[in-house]
């Protein structure tokens, strides 16, 4: 599985989040996660830059396409990586959730 590095995603909390990107395509296994969808682009100063366009969370990562009622969104704004953070309890996943949504505020969130 081809994996980027990491990115760092602050919430509106202040809290700040340790991602693994990957690119868009991946297989991933059945855990929990909340994930960015989001446009990787390099910076001319060197290294990767990341534009988020949706943020979600699922109990099952295994399941391809994520969210699929997003899916045009997705390709419409160019998105080609997805940032993970896994988090299995559900609770845990709505209220990180939240936290970046109100940092955000990503265009396929908003159809």
């Amino acid at each position: 599985m081809e994996r980027y590095g990491t990115v760092l995603f602050n919430g509106a909390s202040g809290y700040q989040y340790a991602f693994t990107a990957y690119p868009r395509d991946t297989v991933f296994n059945a855990v929990g996660a909340v994930y960015l969808m989001t446009v990787r682009s390099a910076k001319q100063s060197g290294g990767f830059k990341h534009s988020s366009v949706y943020v979600g969370q699922t109990g099952d990562l295994s399941k391809t396409p994520l969210n699929p009622d997003q899916t045009e969104c997705f390709d419409r704004c160019g998105a080609n990586c997805v940032c993970v953070y896994l988090e299995e309890g559900l609770h845990a996943r709505l209220v990180i959730e939240d936290d970046l949504l109100r940092t955000y505020n990503p265009p396929c969130n908003q159809s």
